[in-house]
């Protein structure tokens, strides 16, 4: 963000709203080799999801621990068979929380991290820190109009830094009551001058990025700034609409159960797409202004990114994909001391086995009965209408069924 700044300033446009928007669209950019796997890791998983849920019914209901274990085991199957990881789509997730919580900081304390915004309050605060009690004077003033500070005022141990702080924080009007202390009249002229800086440097389209969209508007409805109540507004509702574009550029897979209906997975992850840009509008409401700026940036950065990327995806060859995350799964799997040939036979086995119909031993059993008896009845035949030669098998075998035959019409005789 500093060198970004320093950039800005070097070209005449000093502005921490530009800044966060170009930082943005470098963190997006950097991070396109990421979006690019999770995009295939999500094209893989639509292919992947009938063998998964294979696995799911065949052991559904089974809460045993051998169960659970072999479960688990024909699930990597799969996922070694395509070559991909199960923690494939969380990578892009899991880096963009760090970055939003260091950005969050770095917008609530820019003097701090921005070296030429600091310098704007130099000679500002030299002036305060001169005049006897001005930690009183600031604690009023502070406690008067409702200032919310990440730091406190303590008198006899406040930095210069904290003045900053507290310079950072002050609104528009909050400046002019400021310049307004009978104490501070001997530099008025100053106050004055670093107000028109800072604004210059800490304004977006009118609103101060370190505000809250719901303290601006409230501000601008007391002070009937209706440009401003716009603006305060449309922060929210553009996180909400281009978060909803990004989740809808996004290709969803379609339902991968015959009778159309969507598993239990597909369902959350439609409800959170529609509940998540909900929540970001929600959010946006009581954070900083720059975090909403950073938001829609990104979404915005995102969006383009994913129609150049749902083009680039629909060349893919499916086959070769899966070919070459093997290959790489083979590599990592080789440093493990197993061999990579081994791992992929292992793992078709695996699916294999996975793909093979539960087998129903009772029917089965029927099944074999009914064929004996077949094979029976079709050899008794065979033997009763076979001339037969004296001596042989099938002559003697004509002996025994007389004799049975006989036998058995004595005894309904009797």
């Amino acid at each position: 963000m500093n060198g970004i700044y320093f950039v800005l300033e070097k070209l005449h446009i000093p502005n921490i709203g530009l800044a966060i928007i170009l930082f943005t669209l470098i963190i997006y950019l950097l991070m396109t080799p990421l979006q690019i796997r999770q995009q295939k890791f999500s094209k893989m998983n639509a292919v992947m999801q009938p063998e998964l849920q294979k696995i799911q019914k065949k052991y559904k209901g089974k809460k045993d621990q051998e169960s659970m274990m072999k479960m688990n085991e024909e699930t990597q199957a799969v996922y070694q068979m395509y070559g991909v990881h199960p923690m494939g789509s969380c990578v892009q997730l899991l880096i963009q929380m760090p970055i939003l919580l260091s950005l969050y900081q770095v917008i609530y304390r820019i003097p701090g991290y921005i070296t030429s915004a600091r310098e704007i309050f130099t000679e500002l605060v030299n002036k305060i820190v001169s005049v006897n009690g001005y930690e009183t004077i600031l604690n009023e003033f502070v406690s008067e109009n409702r200032i919310v500070m990440h730091s406190k005022i303590v008198e006899g141990s406040t930095s210069n830094n904290v003045v900053i702080d507290f310079l950072y924080a002050l609104s528009p009007s909050q400046w002019d009551k400021l310049a307004d202390l009978d104490k501070f009249s001997g530099f008025t002229d100053v106050i004055n001058s670093t107000s028109d800086k800072i604004a210059d440097v800490s304004q977006f389209l009118g609103m101060n990025i370190a505000d809250s969209p719901m303290s601006i508007i409230q501000s601008s409805i007391n002070s009937h700034s209706y440009l401003l109540l716009i603006g305060a507004i449309l922060i929210p509702v553009l996180a909400w609409l281009t978060q909803w574009l990004n989740y809808k550029l996004i290709p969803q897979p379609a339902s991968s159960n015959r009778d159309g209906q969507m598993s239990t997975m597909e369902s959350s992850m439609r409800t959170m797409n529609n509940v998540m840009p909900i929540m970001s509008a929600v959010f946006c409401l009581s954070l900083a202004v720059g975090i909403g700026i950073y938001w829609i940036a990104g979404a915005v950065i995102r969006s383009i990114q994913q129609v150049v990327l749902n083009k680039y995806m629909e060349k893919i060859d499916l086959d070769k994909l899966i070919q070459q995350n093997q290959e790489k799964m083979a590599k990592k799997r080789a440093k493990a001391g197993l061999p990579p040939q081994k791992i992929t036979q292992q793992a078709r086995q695996n699916v294999r086995k996975i793909e093979e119909p539960e087998v129903d031993e009772e029917k089965l059993a029927a099944e074999r009965a009914e064929k004996r008896e077949k094979e029976r009845q079709q050899s008794t035949e065979y033997y009763k209408n076979a001339s037969a030669k004296p001596g042989s098998l099938a002559a003697k075998a004509n002996m025994v069924r007389q004799f049975d035959e006989k036998n058995s019409r004595n005894s309904k005789k009797k």
